[in-house]
């Protein structure tokens, strides 16, 4: 049970990699947020967890991109936690779409959900750890598009690879607080998005060198050990989770 002592705020977690890094902090006693923007997904997946885990899980549904719904989540974990140590700014969109034609619409929302949602995040939850005195750890998920180019992610690529410079930044502005920031940066990973693509293993499982894409477990499992006291003395770094592909990274449409 090694955070259960531990509460933890995590976004975009009503499915996926959000669900079941929710899932396995429970099974490890963590006090839980869970947040999603489709409040239906948010409460079944605390409900789930409550019941499997024998858990104190609640949801807060709402866009994580929103100021008032960030300031909600940490209120929320205050109020009836008493305290917030962990959070994993876990929620992102992708719209694809050619540079040329991309819409400043669809640009500013990636932005504000990708971006400006873990910004701001990470500045409510640091402001909060820093009035506890007992430090803690923030997590931001990144992809391996921002460390290699993907056809019609212009604008996805460059909010995750700000992600990154994010975690480095906040070394400087948090380290004397005993609060540890780190980025996870997942490859092709298995979910219930990905699988909706008849091709998505097959294509995957052949330009990946480990001969696979990513499952859940996989991320969650990084993502457990960023915010464990295993991770104490690391901070400001990046870890990619993608079976060697960007070592190699042939696009998923190279015949």
């Amino acid at each position: 049970m090694e955070f259960h002592k531990k509460t933890a705020i995590v976004t975009g977690a009503g499915q996926g990699i959000g669900f079941e890094i929710c899932r396995s902090l429970a099974k490890e006693g963590a006090k839980l947020i869970l947040n999603d923007v489709d409040r239906e997904l948010a409460d079944k997946a605390a409900a789930l967890i409550n019941e499997e885990c024998a858990a104190s899980c609640f949801a807060v549904a709402g866009d994580a991109g929103d100021i008032k719904v960030i300031h909600k989540l940490v209120d929320e974990a205050v109020s009836t936690f008493r305290q917030l140590d962990l959070v994993i700014a876990n929620a992102g969109i992708t719209l694809f779409g050619d540079f040329l034609s991309y819409s400043p619409e669809a640009f500013l929302k990636v932005m504000q959900v990708n971006l400006g949602g873990s910004f701001f995040l990470a500045q409510a939850a640091a402001n909060q750890m820093i009035k506890q005195k007992s430090g803690g750890s923030i997590l931001l998920m990144s992809s391996v598009t921002g460390h290699q180019a993907h056809k019609n992610l212009a604008a996805y690529g460059m909010s995750k690879a700000a992600l990154e410079m994010l975690a480095k930044n906040l070394v400087i502005e948090l380290s004397e607080y005993q609060i540890t920031v780190n980025a996870i940066a997942p490859g092709a990973t298995l979910t219930e998005r990905t699988l909706q693509d008849p091709a998505y293993m097959k294509t995957w499982s052949r330009i990946t060198p480990m001969g696979r894409p990513a499952n859940i477990r996989d991320i969650t499992d990084t993502a457990l050990f960023l915010v464990s006291e295993k991770a104490r003395h690391i901070t400001g770094q990046t870890i990619i989770v993608d079976g060697g592909w960007t070592v190699v990274s042939p696009p998923p449409d190279e015949k």
